[in-house]
């Protein structure tokens, strides 16, 4: 179910997404609201699963991960609990979305050089043919949803 969230909701949740470490009263002061409505509403989002969680975003080169990588797997078979432990495994893999297409599962690989990323997709591999792109630059890096402009289906 889609919840009902006002013009306040979506300012809030812009700027947790943008600084999610903001104190409520500052918060409310960017929203034009005293800090118990907008602990309140917080609170509220948090209760409905809109806001499932708070993170550090963290620079991978700073931390020994300057490969970053988008890996494809066309995965054949329909068991898909090896490939989950896997993923419970291998930290290196930041991010995995199952998709429609040709390819059944895309992820986003971070590994500390090239080696290590070929270790990463040799793992991988086991499943299905992949496909690997390095990624030059995060040109537009994760920013989270906005509202919507005009209404949608």
């Amino acid at each position: 179910m889609t919840e009902n969230l006002d013009e306040t909701d979506w300012v809030i949740l812009a700027e947790l997404q943008r600084e999610g470490r903001l104190s409520f009263t500052e918060l409310g002061r960017r929203v034009s609201l005293g800090t118990s409505a907008t602990t309140e509403r917080v609170r509220r989002l948090e209760a409905a699963g809109v806001i499932t969680g708070y993170r550090a975003d963290v620079d991978l080169g700073k931390v020994g991960f300057p490969v970053l990588a988008v890996v494809r797997l066309k995965y054949p078979g329909s068991r898909h609990e090896p490939l989950h432990r896997l993923l419970a495994e291998r930290h290196e893999i930041l991010e995995c979305l199952r998709t429609t297409g040709d390819d059944c599962y895309t992820f986003k690989v971070a590994a500390a050089s090239m080696t290590h990323l070929e270790r990463v997709v040799d793992e991988l591999a086991q499943f299905g043919s992949t496909n690997t792109n390095i990624v030059y630059t995060q040109t537009l890096p994760y920013r989270g949803p906005r509202e919507p402009a005009g209404p949608h289906d």
